[in-house]
């Protein structure tokens, strides 16, 4: 029996998917959905992402970038630890508001579609956080997952999203 990992079950469904797309004619819609994994630096993978915002959600994009930051789950516990999950393994990015930065957690790789999908999460933060005063900051949280929900099944793939 042949288990896959994470990993290959996803290099699976996304190599089935392109496949799919090339016999049904996908063309430069496949292109562009899988732009993201030609990104050379973070920033240029920020700028996709904000491209794929504007075009799947009503939240208008800031004139001001995030910083973005890898960090270390211990730093997100200690940076906002009423907002980091009560297991902070499963803490994988964290939006502080006040300096606009997004912190996320290593190992974090550009690549990993789960990744860029927490990404896409915390970019929806920085969204918010210039719309108007969230009065409970959970209240932010099921627009953010939903989207990164979208993201992920966009790329085929099952968010591992709570």
């Amino acid at each position: 029996m042949c288990i896959l990992s994470r990993a290959g079950l996803w290099s699976a469904r996304s190599g089935l998917f392109c496949l799919v797309l090339m016999v049904f004619g996908g063309g430069a819609w496949a292109s562009d959905l899988l732009a993201w994994v030609e990104a050379r630096a973070l920033t240029e993978l920020v700028a996709h992402m904000e491209v794929w915002l504007d075009e799947h959600t009503d939240l208008p994009r800031r004139s001001d970038a995030p910083e973005i930051r890898l960090t270390s789950e211990v730093k997100v516990a200690w940076l906002a630890p009423m907002r980091a999950a009560p297991d902070a393994s499963h803490t994988r990015g964290l939006y502080d508001p006040d300096s606009e930065t997004i912190w996320l957690v290593r190992p974090w790789n550009a690549k990993d579609p789960y990744d860029v999908g927490v990404l896409s999460h915390e970019l929806v933060h920085h969204r918010q956080a210039g719309q108007r005063h969230w009065y409970c900051p959970g209240a932010q949280e099921l627009p953010a997952c939903r989207v990164q929900q979208a993201w992920l099944n966009a790329q085929g793939l099952e968010p591992d999203v709570n």
